[in-house]
């Protein structure tokens, strides 16, 4: 595999200059161009300026850790069937890569953006803010009947409530993507579940100044932890 430029040029000062010279340079190029390289390279510095979580290239995002991208992004989605609580970019990101994608979104302005921008695999529902917490589950599970998905994303309204929802709901070898996992008390709904497993990705997300957690959780064995997925190399991550 060719190196790029950057190494190209580093490799160059670091055979004409004495080590212990070429040791400070390096310290103080690390320092200085890390964030600037991390945010365009993630296009964290795009997001920024957009207001919406997107990539390098303008191409939508989820409002995910920055770990969690890279590891859901390296998965293969064809005959999968992804569930959301919370749309948006995400939405649109999962659109590209699954099977077939159920969004339930609650604000207003995000579902009309969504029902523009969606494909034809996106089945878009209204999540009833406006009922009370029992009345919108109930219409949540009248929806929902009987169905099985095989990632089912945790990042709106009620996202606490529907832990439980989620874990009724998951098909065998799936998984749950918990977002802003910190919060919500979402740990809480899940640490009485002896059969169940938690992998955090702590990190910063499009856009977004401060860290954050998203997590994955899953019951037994876990398509997403499959050995034979191809890890990425080191051109492909930030």
């Amino acid at each position: 595999m060719a190196a790029g430029p950057f190494r190209r040029v580093a490799d160059a000062a670091r055979s004409l200059l004495p080590r212990v010279l070429w040791n400070a340079v390096r310290a103080a190029i690390t320092a200085m161009t890390t964030p600037l390289r991390f945010s365009a390279r993630t296009g964290h510095f795009r997001s920024s300026l957009a207001g919406r979580a997107v990539a390098a290239d303008g191409s939508p995002l989820p409002w995910y850790s920055y770990p969690a991208i890279d590891f859901l992004a390296a998965r293969d989605y064809a005959e999968r069937r992804v569930l959301e609580f919370g749309g948006g970019q995400s939405t649109l990101w999962w659109q590209r890569r699954a099977r077939a994608v159920t969004t339930f979104e609650s604000d207003p302005a995000w579902e009309a953006r969504l029902a523009a921008g969606r494909a034809a695999n996106v089945e878009l529902h209204h999540m009833p803010i406006e009922l009370s917490d029992e009345d919108c589950l109930a219409a949540i599970a009248r929806l929902l009947e009987d169905r099985r998905f095989d990632v089912i994303v945790l990042d709106g309204h009620l996202r606490r409530e529907l832990v439980a929802v989620a874990f009724d709901h998951l098909a065998p070898g799936g998984a749950i993507v918990l977002d802003d996992a910190e919060g919500y008390d979402v740990q809480g709904e899940i640490r009485w579940r002896g059969d169940c497993r938690r992998i955090d990705f702590f990190g910063f997300a499009p856009g977004v100044a401060l860290r954050h957690c998203t997590s994955l959780v899953y019951v037994g064995d876990c398509f997403l932890l499959r050995p034979d997925v191809r890890m990425p190399t080191h051109d492909e991550v930030a």
